[in-house]
């Protein structure tokens, strides 16, 4: 199959992410490597989904081809990886999957299909169909409240709240923190999974507005089972850095979640049987309106003027 029609790279047995920081990396033969000091280790760059590069790092322009034509997408980020600058371009080629998801994202009907499926990936056992989305958004909001209470009390370590800021981040307390270097680890794999699909990472179902919004859906699928437990854990073994214990506890939990092949089947299962779905369009647009917004176009509406083209009052 040529390149240019690649669709679906395998993701089933990748490694997630590897997270590298203070090294120089450059190509050797079909891979790369890094150097650290006196250091060398090869890295497995055709099995890696996201190679994350913190402060520190220089990479070759060689290192860079080779890791994109291997499927690999490099994520340059903060340290801990508590920021997210930017990211190289995925593998696939084709646009199928973002064609259809952008039919879905902007059709009214097929959109709220997809948001109930991705409340359905988190309540499996629960028929949903009936409920509004209000609802369904509050028993959302109590399954990740329980989460975070159920891995405080795991942990011995005191919860009160999600609270953090972006501008000041020493000023949140260590539980917080672990949770936000977390999070941003998931979010760049999350990232590197929907590229690696062919999906985008904009148009999104749930969340709306933001080039991620699409990364934080998908992230919300996972973060009871992986990011929660992770930082809490992190914050018991190290209260004052938690950050340098969660990269580790990520990878820990994202392979017992099977995170990879779990998020390729997930997007499957989002998107399944709407591609022949039909978009509820009209003959013609919408007329823009001061006072309702909007009207409906081609329709004659010289009725509601006089000649003189003044209202008829």
């Amino acid at each position: 199959m040529a390149k240019d029609l690649k669709e679906l790279p395998k993701l089933r047995d990748s490694i997630s992410y590897l997270y590298v920081e203070h090294s120089i990396i450059d190509q050797e033969g079909s891979s790369i490597i890094l150097h650290r000091g006196s250091e060398d280790v090869p890295v497995p760059v055709s099995s890696l989904t996201c190679l994350m590069l913190g402060p520190g790092t220089n990479i070759t322009h060689a290192a860079i081809k080779t890791a994109t034509e291997n499927g690999c997408m490099i994520v340059w980020c903060g340290e801990h990886c508590a920021r997210f600058y930017a990211a190289g371009q995925g593998e696939t080629r084709s646009a199928k999957n973002t064609l259809l998801q952008a039919k879905c994202c902007m059709d009214e009907r097929l959109h709220m299909i997809v948001v109930r499926r991705m409340y359905e990936l988190r309540f499996p056992k629960m028929d949903c169909s009936q409920m509004t989305l209000q609802q369904i958004r509050g028993m959302e909001g109590i399954r990740v409240r329980k989460s975070y209470q159920m891995a405080a009390k795991m942990y011995g370590i005191p919860w009160h709240k999600r609270d953090y800021k972006n501008t000041d981040w020493d000023s949140s307390d260590a539980v917080n923190r672990a949770l936000s270097s977390a999070n941003s680890i998931l979010y760049s794999v999350c990232q590197a999974a929907i590229y690696s699909l062919g999906y985008s990472s904009a148009l999104g179902f749930v969340h709306t507005g933001k080039m991620l919004s699409f990364v934080y859906d998908v992230a919300d699928l996972y973060k009871a089972e992986t990011t929660i437990p992770a930082a809490f854990e992190a914050v018991k073994l190290d209260a004052k850095q938690p950050e340098k214990h969660t990269r580790k506890l990520c990878r820990k939990y994202f392979h017992s979640a099977k995170l990879m092949k779990r998020i390729a089947l997930d997007l499957g299962k989002l998107f399944e049987d709407l591609e022949n779905e039909q978009v509820e369009t009209k003959e013609t647009g919408d007329l823009w309106d001061d006072q309702y917004g909007a009207v409906d176009g081609g329709v004659n509406y010289a009725g509601e003027v006089d000649d003189d083209g003044c209202d008829g009052d």
